[in-house]
């Protein structure tokens, strides 16, 4: 996927949540791409609340998009075209919530302004979808690197404590001098 047509498939998506007063943040690689990290060629990603997937979807299917009843039970897909759009309710099992909105941050993305999830939230939620099957740290890496001075890296290891993955992760960037975590994380 191109980087303009997600772009301009998240225009449109901002347009409409906001227009319609749903709360949301921008997520995912998106959130990566307006903090000055690589940009995403995959899909548009949002956080939200479980109460307001059902108004969004609601929303962004008056706009034109197609709706799709996805088999997992942690998010709501919509597609703009050929462009994915993932209304992510639960993150790893850790419910959005208006705390996790609240921590968003105001930026341009392209050619709007949306909330985006601060690089604390980025990190985290990065770090705990690694498993046994998803260990590649490069990508991850990268974007520890783009995003390092926006990270509390404290915040990240005690809410990544519970996966050996993330700690393994968390080690490399204080071995590489990424993140200082005094050596322990």
């Amino acid at each position: 996927m191109d980087e303009q047509s997600l772009l301009r498939t998240l225009t449109k998506v901002v347009t409409t949540l906001t227009a319609h007063e749903i709360p949301f943040t921008v997520s995912g690689g998106c959130a990566v791409y307006a903090r000055g990290g690589p940009p995403s060629d995959h899909d548009v990603d949002l956080f939200l609340k479980e109460e307001d997937v059902p108004a969004a979807t609601e929303a962004l299917v008056a706009e034109g998009m197609r709706a799709e009843d996805p088999p997992e039970d942690w998010l709501s897909k919509v597609w703009d075209g050929d462009v994915l759009v993932d209304l992510i309710f639960r993150p790893n099992y850790r419910p959005v919530t208006d705390e996790t909105l609240a921590r968003a941050e105001m930026m341009r993305v392209g050619s709007t302004m949306a909330p985006v999830m601060n690089g604390t939230d980025i990190m985290v939620d990065k770090l705990l979808v690694l498993d046994a099957h998803r260990c590649d740290f490069a990508p991850l890496l990268h974007i520890a690197r783009d995003l390092r001075e926006q990270v509390d890296w404290e915040r990240v290891a005690k809410e990544t404590a519970e996966s050996p993955y993330a700690q393994a992760f968390l080690t490399l960037l204080d071995s590489l001098s990424v993140a200082d975590l005094g050596g322990a994380p």
